[in-house]
């Protein structure tokens, strides 16, 4: 099995979701692979004003009944998207083990929990390279590399292939071919009831080949 994230690193929501990405890895290290992609949101997904930014916080802070409010000046009003820290998340791939999640998790805290304006490239390159012990100046110019943006480009357009608009989003497929796209979802439970199907069937199909092989050729 295979289960994948796709996310943005300064969303809001994405960070709600980060306990429950946390107990599917825990509950299911050793029955499925993980993934995490980046889906930059589109300019329309973007607040338009720091005050709007606010409102959105305390909603979400609100339905998730968070002991804290979102930091909503990490931001910069007069941006359109906030790519940057998206970039920095994704070079850093390159730098260490593929699904090392610190640097990502980092620039979220950073923005969203402490403020730090991490839409500013020197700004994202420090929280980078201090989350994961980094050469800063290595990390910047591989995040404004063509490449980067090429490979981040291409999972927002897997990401869109899903026809799916919600970050969070959370792709499970199993060996026998099964596919669940939850969109939106930020607790631990709904997903851990589409995994918990979708093993059974694959042990289904095990079951039933150990006991009477595969089908009939004609």
């Amino acid at each position: 099995m295979k289960i994948t994230i796709y996310l943005e690193v300064t969303s809001s929501w994405c960070f709600w979701a980060e306990p429950a990405w946390a107990e599917i890895k825990r509950r299911y290290a050793n029955q499925a692979e993980f993934a995490w992609k980046i889906a930059l949101m589109p300019l329309s997904a973007h607040p338009v004003s720091r005050a709007q930014r606010a409102w959105f916080y305390r909603r979400s802070g609100l339905i998730m009944r968070s002991p804290f409010v979102l930091n909503s000046e990490w931001a910069d009003t007069d941006l359109k998207q906030h790519a940057i820290p998206n970039y920095v998340a994704e070079a850093a791939r390159d730098f260490i083990d593929a699904g090392d999640e610190r640097v990502r998790i980092a620039l979220s805290q950073a923005a969203l929990r402490e403020g730090k304006h991490v839409w500013r490239w020197d700004v994202a390159a420090q929280v980078a390279a201090d989350a994961a012990g980094l050469d800063r100046a290595a990390l910047l110019k591989r995040a404004k590399s063509k490449e980067i943006e090429k490979r981040v480009n291409a999972t927002t357009a897997e990401f869109h292939a899903l026809q799916v608009t919600q970050r969070p989003t959370f792709l499970i497929d199993n060996d026998i071919g099964d596919r669940a796209v939850l969109s939106g979802i930020v607790k631990w439970e709904p997903l851990a009831a589409a995994i918990d199907a979708m093993l059974a069937d694959s042990a289904a199909y095990a079951s039933y080949t150990a006991h009477f092989g595969g089908p009939p050729s004609q």
